[in-house]
């Protein structure tokens, strides 16, 4: 059989226990606070990242950076010596660097092929594409075909997130379309989701609730009743996160589900107080 390696970044936010189970190697971004260098998930946990933004008095933000071209190229060295091939999956270019960082370092005479792939998405949504490579690589596929189950579910997944408040993501630059809602004096929670690599408003809504019965009725616009694997994924909001889980078992057609939190690095860019659903439809 095959041993196709499959690599990362840490934005896909793959819980921990899948990562180990089915040895997904992650190239973790780097967050930099009050001048010190945190890997993403490594040296600051969640629990850890948001208790200090809650609890932070100065006018310090966290900025965030991408992974060096020297992680990716001791990674793919590494992983040369024992695998045949290497499927490397990241965030979209428009989204982080990571995705051209990595095409580089694919680029250099390695003894065994690196394809790298573009997600199309982030979070746990870009997670559910490697977990179909990593499945694919377990069951002992080769390159191509774990190249092959990468691609495939690309167009199947997706997710909506609704935001405490758009200032993070203006503040890193990152707010595409949700730029509009800048401003307004309301109290809305906007529903935001990905597409082509963008920040895209699929409504807004006057309270978390209405938020969340939206975001519940667009994934069954986009799924129907075809079985697919969920996560409920939050920013420091876990008991929200865990009353979502419920009634997503409860209406929709779950192979899979999980609850997952967002990595430091993400979250830098959110902000505390997210609440989202990332999906994979199955055929």
């Amino acid at each position: 059989m095959a041993r196709i390696a499959v690599v990362t970044d840490s934005a896909a936010c793959i819980p921990p226990e899948l990562v180990q189970e089915y040895h997904i190697h992650v190239v973790p971004f780097e967050l930099v606070w009050d001048g010190q260098s945190y890997r993403d998930g490594i040296d600051i946990t969640p629990s850890e990242f948001y208790r200090r933004l809650q609890e932070q008095k100065s006018n310090s933000w966290p900025t965030t950076s991408q992974p060096a071209l020297g992680d990716f190229a001791t990674l793919y060295a590494q992983l040369s010596q024992e695998a045949d091939g290497i499927v490397s999956i990241h965030v979209p270019g428009e989204l982080s660097a990571t995705l051209q960082t990595a095409r580089l370092a694919a680029e250099q005479a390695w003894p065994v092929p690196v394809t790298v792939i573009n997600s199309h998405t982030a979070a746990i949504a870009e997670g559910f594409v490697v977990l179909a490579a990593a499945r694919a690589a377990a069951a002992g596929g080769s390159l191509e075909a774990v190249v092959a189950a990468a691609k495939a579910v690309i167009p199947r997944v997706g997710l909506f997130a609704t935001l405490e408040t758009l200032e993070y993501l203006h503040r890193g630059g990152r707010i595409g379309e949700a730029a509009a809602l800048l401003g307004s004096r309301l109290r809305i929670h906007p529903i935001l989701y990905l597409a082509e690599g963008r920040v895209k408003v699929a409504g807004v809504a006057r309270s978390q609730r209405k938020a969340i019965e939206r975001m519940l009725d667009l994934m069954a616009e986009r799924v129907g009743e075809r079985p697919m694997c969920v996560s409920v994924f939050h920013a420091d909001a876990r008991q929200v996160a865990e009353q979502l889980e419920d009634m997503v078992r409860s209406r929709f057609n779950c192979q899979e589900c999980h609850i997952t939190e967002l990595t430091p690095v993400m979250g830098a860019h959110t902000g505390p107080g997210v609440i989202g659903l990332a999906f994979c439809a199955r055929e």
